[in-house]
């Protein structure tokens, strides 16, 4: 069977949602989530505390290669990418050249293509200004992996999710409720 990863890009709005998203997980939860929320790197760790004080999972922050195991968080604090594994998807972080988000959604996503053949992916594009994860999100559709994008309904800015429609109108737009619904539903299975 294969693993099961969510991929969860944010930016502003986003710590609010992805709280919401991830107090909903169960400790049974079939599957490892990974985020990339847009943040100053100075506020990163005080970020990762929080979840790590609030949520019923363990959370990491991406600070060297590591293997993926479900039900726990990773948060990147600069750019991460995905890598293919062994015997499942790793992820690690990696020092690029200058992006204009810290951490690049697109670079997670983009990354995580060459993932899909050994993984389940959902990969989810939350509220934020701007246009990161919209094309990454665009390439994951493509080859069949679970995408979404938060609908303006429930988008604090809805900006990264209505360029991703723009861009593929093959993506599914869910607000908040049916995206955390979703999250538990497929790593229920």
């Amino acid at each position: 069977m294969k693993p099961k990863i969510v991929l969860i890009g944010a930016s502003t709005g986003g710590p609010g949602h992805l709280k919401k998203i991830l107090s909903a997980i169960s400790p049974t939860f079939n599957g490892a989530i990974v985020i990339a929320q847009h943040m100053n790197a100075t506020f990163i760790p005080s970020f990762i505390s929080q979840f790590q004080n609030e949520l019923n999972l363990p959370v990491h922050a991406v600070d060297k290669k590591m293997s993926l195991h479900n039900a726990n968080i990773y948060i990147c604090p600069q750019n991460c990418r995905m890598r293919k594994g062994d015997f499942s998807p790793k992820i690690e972080p990696v020092e690029e050249g200058d992006t204009p988000y810290n951490p690049s959604i697109d670079s997670l996503f983009s990354s995580s293509v060459e993932c899909a053949k050994d993984a389940e992916i959902l990969a989810v594009l939350l509220t934020g200004i701007g246009h990161d994860g919209a094309n990454g999100l665009s390439e994951l559709q493509k080859i069949g992996a679970k995408c979404i994008a938060e609908s303006e309904k429930s988008a604090i800015v809805y900006g990264m999710p209505k360029r991703a429609i723009e861009i593929n109108p093959n993506i599914v737009s869910l607000p908040l409720d049916d995206i955390v619904q979703t999250i538990k539903k497929f790593g229920e299975s």
